[in-house]
């Protein structure tokens, strides 16, 4: 949409960003069995521009459990004019923390603990 770019007619970075968040909030929830929030953003990198008519692809993946809190590595690749050339364009890792229903810190449950379906995500 017009509003999502940048002066430039790209893809204005904080449209990505959000996409990054939502996606590695889902993977941390996910693994943490609870809410979680964000609580930090480490080593943001953009690559290379996202283009209007790009398709997005948000990938995450886990890279730290402690005791409440959870970093998620991500990536966005794009697919150039629908049917071009993968490339890479960011990349960060967002740290989370696991809340109980009283929004306090809770610990992250034990790998053996989490349901089946959790696990095989991992």
């Amino acid at each position: 949409m017009q509003a999502d770019t940048n002066p430039a007619g790209d893809i204005f970075g904080g449209w990505v960003l959000s996409q990054m968040d939502m996606a590695a909030g889902i993977c941390a929830g996910q693994r943490a069995q609870a809410r979680v929030v964000t609580v930090a953003l480490d080593g943001m990198s953009f690559i290379k521009p996202v283009h209007v008519g790009d398709i997005l692809g948000v990938y995450t993946r886990i890279v730290r459990v402690g005791r409440s809190s959870l970093d998620v590595h991500v990536e966005c690749w794009v697919r150039r004019s629908r049917i071009g050339i993968r490339e890479k364009v960011t990349e960060a890792v967002f740290k989370f923390v696991a809340l109980d229903e009283q929004g306090q810190s809770m610990a992250v449950p034990p790998l053996g603990d989490l349901p089946e379906y959790v696990e095989s995500d991992l």
